[in-house]
């Protein structure tokens, strides 16, 4: 039995940050922060509230221009209610002075869509991003300059003030103060914190970007140059972690965390480790200044604990090749979410493809693959809706319906949340977060790199300051959970559930069963424990609960709630849906039941026909036929060796660092030059005993191996098609 005493706790002194964290657009809608929360508001509605700001990572340089509209309807399906971008300055100006904005490149095309569907965007402009990007996203050119680049140098602040100008001119109509939907500019990435290698050299790691010695001097000189180009957001923010050079009185101090790792194999050997990052913490507390990877400048309280970089997936770098365990996602958010964080953030939210240079061909950092960037995220390369999408819409449901609350809540740990390791399994970890009898006991049974085992009839009191609330519950290996106590749903108290709220509509309110947990509910002294797709009905309210399969389908669109076994979106007043095998089930609640229906017909994926060429190299068959007049059309392969590489007329459009899973690649795009040459599919072999003989007289080298493997072991096509419900 754990016991947390509650009855002492005192409430959150909240006061705004003022000016420099505030903006209005015409219509009077209103963007500010206090130091615990995002506030918005005006316009038509009745003055600024709390605001659960939920970004996504979202490159449009590495998607598709003509998905990008589907990327953005999905990420907003899912709850997520501000897109984040890097925009990478050697996509824009490879050449020194040609500046590029067609094609993936078009920054103004890109904005209008989202201003069309109401989604907030933060532009991460630099000028170092990093992402995974050659040379950081700094053009090559700067390497030769006699300056160093990242510094607050003449010269240097000189170039960048020429691609902001040129930037905002394709910014501008569209930012918050214009009516538009850029709210914030981020300035530089991770300055005196973190690099990247110079790829104009030999090796991965031979040199290095220089990572930054002028200190605010220089954030504070970008920032002084955005603004008098005409770049002016209601807010600034900038990367602190690790130490970072963080100007928290110009800026907004974000956060984040990762639980795989890849950049720790350019000196490591073995297994990754395992993280603290499940840990809950108080990082919102002047009395903790300092917790693992939260070393703020300031004192914690002074700002928001907020995130832009919490592991929304990640890639696999060459030595590190793993399948991201797609329940890591939401237990971090969830961690994050009791540790005080008021603002969710993503990197990457939305995968995607790098595109290719004028001069450079490939614009990788040479770690990573060439061409994908699928990121294993909530929505893969090209759209692909992951397990970890219908995840994180259960917590980002929850966190819109009680952001009020959220705003004002304190984090409370219970004493062994102080030491604990990430090895140590015995302890439940838990915490709260409470305002005077009203709150939220966060669970966590997840830990990356280590195999949990389900919990079962674990026991947590809280004594409040109007009395006691004791949570009995289990829960299964990997979950994780947010159980309310004291929460108003209406005009009826729920003294508390072992069911998370997700959101309502009108007196129907829609919780989420964690896997493992029965659901109970206690309303004025009594307990109701309805079975699975039992409607609870009581005190006038209406409960539905979801098993935790249900609410990864659920879906909150246009005022109406539907169980979607597909991607469900909403564009206007148009809902619709993708399937890749032909067939959707929805299910819409109305009049207390849900309604089903099904459209089309199933169908299995159309095997490929290929045939070997030479050693890992392979011919695949596409048709014509089925390339044409369909969404998309997906190659879904399997194969055994090392790195696989697809070529269309001898260009290479898609790579991939082989670790088991399933192999993508986006056919329709290419449908003429298919029509005129084939597909051809090279793997690299894994090898064993590699030597270099290198004895000849004459210059000779040569690779000597045995055991290679390289196979292509099937192919399928996978036609994505749209249908409007």
């Amino acid at each position: 039995m754990y016991t947390l005493d509650l009855r002492r706790t005192a409430p959150k002194e909240i006061y705004p940050l003022g000016d420099r964290f505030s903006g209005e657009s015409p219509d009077g809608r209103k963007i500010s922060f206090t130091n615990y929360a995002m506030m918005a508001g005006g316009g038509s509605a009745a003055g600024s509230r709390p605001f659960f700001g939920i970004s996504g990572e979202m490159h449009f340089c590495r998607v598709a221009p003509d998905q990008w509209e589907d990327a953005v309807l999905k990420m907003k399906a899912g709850g997520v209610n501000i897109v984040s971008t890097y925009v990478f300055w050697i996509v824009h100006e490879e050449e020194e002075g040609v500046f590029r904005f067609d094609g993936c490149r078009d920054v103004r095309r890109f904005l209008e869509i989202c201003e069309k569907h109401g989604m907030m965007v933060i532009m991460r402009i630099g000028p170092f991003c990093h992402g995974e990007f050659r040379n950081g996203g700094l053009p090559d050119w700067l390497y030769g300059k006699p300056y160093d680049v990242r510094e607050d140098n003449p010269d240097f602040l000189e170039a960048v003030r020429r691609f902001f100008r040129v930037l905002h001119g394709q910014m501008d109509g569209h930012y918050f103060a214009q009516g538009g939907c850029i709210v914030a500019a981020q300035i530089e990435n991770e300055y005196q914190h973190s690099s990247a290698p110079w790829e104009i050299t030999t090796g991965v790691s031979s040199e290095w970007v220089n990572g930054g010695r002028s200190g605010e001097r220089y954030m504070l000189a970008l920032k002084r140059i955005m603004q008098e180009e005409g770049i002016v957001t209601p807010f600034y923010t900038t990367t602190a972690w690790g130490g970072a050079v963080t100007p928290v009185e110009e800026a907004l101090p974000l956060w984040g965390g990762y639980s795989y790792q890849p950049w720790i194999f350019y000196n490591r050997t073995g297994e990754h480790p395992a993280t603290p990052e499940y840990i809950y913490r108080d990082n919102h507390n002047n009395a903790n200044p300092k917790t693992y990877n939260f070393e703020p400048a300031y004192p914690p309280e002074s700002r928001p604990y907020a995130c832009c970089e919490m592991m929304g997936g990640m890639m696999c770098s060459y030595n590190y090749r793993f399948r991201m365990d797609m329940r890591a996602i939401d237990a971090l958010a969830n961690t994050k979410l009791g540790s005080g964080c008021n603002m969710l953030g993503y990197y990457m939210y939305k995968g995607g493809t790098n595109p290719t240079g004028l001069r450079t061909p490939y614009l990788n950092e040479g770690q990573v693959s060439k061409r994908s960037y699928d990121y294993q995220a909530a929505l893969g390369e090209f759209g692909q809706v992951r397990e970890s999408y219908g995840r994180l819409k259960a917590l980002h449901l929850f966190c819109q319906s009680f952001a009020d609350m959220l705003a004002e809540a304190k984090t409370v740990l219970p004493e062994h949340m102080h030491s604990l390791q990430p090895e140590d399994l015995a302890p439940l970890r838990y915490c709260v977060r409470v305002k005077g009898d009203t709150g939220f006991l966060f669970v966590n049974n997840f830990q990356d790199h280590i195999a949990m085992v389900d919990r079962r009839d674990e026991t947590v009191a809280l004594a409040l300051p109007g009395g006691s609330v004791t949570f009995r519950f289990s829960i299964a290996a990997g979950e994780n959970a947010v159980l309310p106590f004291g929460v108003m749903l209406g005009n009826v108290r729920l003294d508390w559930a072992t069911a998370m709220p997700m959101t309502h509509i009108g007196d129907t309110w829609f919780f989420m069963a964690p896997d493992g947990m029965k659901p109970v509910y206690a309303v004025g002294g009594r307990e109701y424990a309805p079975e699975a797709g039992e409607i609870l009905h009581v005190n006038g309210l209406t409960i539905v609960t979801l098993t935790r399969s249900e609410a990864n389908q659920f879906y909150l669109l246009g005022g109406r709630a539907y169980l979607c076994d597909k991607p469900l979106l909403l564009d206007g007043d148009t809902l619709k849906s993708e399937t890749d095998d032909g067939c959707v089930t929805i299910r819409e609640w109305q009049d207390d039941a849900w309604q089903t229906r099904t459209l089309g017909e199933k169908r299995e994926p159309v095997q490929a026909a290929f045939r070997q060429v030479g050693i890992g190299r392979y011919v695949v068959d596409v048709p014509q036929e089925l390339l044409r007049g369909r969404k998309q059309v997906l190659l879904r392969m399997n194969y055994a060796g090392d790195i696989g590489h697809a070529f269309v007329n001898g260009r290479m459009i898609s790579d991939n660092f082989c670790n088991g899973a399933a192999w993508d690649v986006r056919l329709d795009c290419y449908a003429d030059e298919l029509a005129a040459s084939p597909l051809t599919v090279y793997i690299t072999p894994t090898k064993e005993h590699v030597v270099v003989d290198v004895s000849s007289a004459m210059a000779g080298r040569m690779e000597k191996a045995s055991g290679l493997v390289a196979e292509l072991l099937d192919a399928a096509l996978i036609p994505v098609d749209e249908i409007m419900l």
